[in-house]
């Protein structure tokens, strides 16, 4: 199930270090250094959430497996000795699960806090742009500028592009925070396995996520056209 996810991730991990906008002579400055600089930022900000995201899958299928094994130990791997319980064995074998759970538990909260974190730049971003965006409407009024900062976008465009990748990490984030919460406490293996599935394939980022960062990316010339 891993190796399938990452190697929808290949091909993400090189953008192309131009320092002009593309057909345009002299170095970048004002809102278009900005707006360029960004969708670097947004590119390294998703790779680093796509290395977290498989750490944590990995992570969280530990926590399933050790959850289902005590699970089972409580129920079924109880050793009869001459007709009474091993207490002691099973107790210690109980409490060396119990702590195994609790530290992969440990590693996921800090994959999510770490996720949460790359969540607050994105929104930074998001902010500064919208400050861009007020700016050239204190410029140029309802003209707007004459003519695109790159390729064809306005820069309301920009803006547009960046709060819907916000909102799906926002959403992939609170998502990911349910997960946690639940998933240790869950007994149903089939639940578990939903739990899983969810986590690894991330539904609110997956498509629409890569295409909007692809755009952004072709706009300003990390892609070529």
């Amino acid at each position: 199930m891993k190796r399938q996810k990452q190697s929808k991730s290949r091909g993400r991990n090189t953008i192309m270090s131009e320092s002009t906008t593309p057909g345009k002579k002299g170095n970048l400055t004002g809102s278009a250094r900005k707006l360029k600089d960004d969708a670097a930022d947004w590119h390294n900000l998703i790779l680093k959430w796509e290395r977290l995201n498989d750490e944590g899958s990995t992570t969280a299928t530990k926590i399933v497996n050790l959850g289902l094994s005590k699970k089972s130990e409580t129920e079924t791997d109880v050793v009869m000795e001459g007709g009474r319980l091993a207490a002691g064995d099973f107790s210690e074998n109980l409490k060396q699960s119990n702590q195994e759970l609790e530290e992969e538990c440990v590693k996921l909260q800090d994959v999510v806090d770490k996720m949460a974190n790359i969540l607050s730049r994105m929104e930074k971003m998001v902010h500064a742009e919208h400050g861009i965006c007020e700016l050239e409407a204190f410029q140029y009024g309802e003209k707007e500028r004459a003519a695109p900062l790159f390729h064809t976008w306005s820069t309301q465009q920009f803006v547009e592009v960046s709060s819907k990748l916000y909102e799906s990490y926002k959403q992939e984030l609170a998502l990911k925070k349910t997960i946690l919460q639940e998933l240790a406490h869950t007994s149903n293996a089939e639940l578990s396995m939903v739990y899983l599935s969810s986590w690894l394939y991330q539904p609110y980022t997956e498509d629409s996520g890569q295409l909007l960062l692809e755009s952004l990316l072709l706009e300003t010339g990390h892609r070529p056209l």
